[in-house]
């Protein structure tokens, strides 16, 4: 996994790409916690953060996250 820091509200998420369609984030408690968009919902459910997704797009495009299999390998 790698670490991506969003743009907007500088949260660090861990990030796995196994595909372009396909991403997988782990959040800490902290960075859903300091997250705006998770605070507008009011702790109800939500599908991810805007600026967090492009974040990670403008790190895949810099070569900073790679796509990877789901044994580890990267592509």
């Amino acid at each position: 996994m790698d670490h991506i820091t969003c743009r907007t509200c500088r949260n660090q998420v861990s990030v796995v790409k196994f595909s372009p369609a396909h991403t997988s984030v782990q959040w800490s408690s902290a960075a859903r916690a300091g997250c705006a968009e998770f605070a507008q919902t009011g702790g109800g459910p939500v599908r991810g953060c805007a600026a967090l997704r492009d974040s990670i797009e403008k790190a895949v495009t810099a070569g900073e996250v790679g796509l990877t299999t789901r044994d580890g390998d990267l592509l």
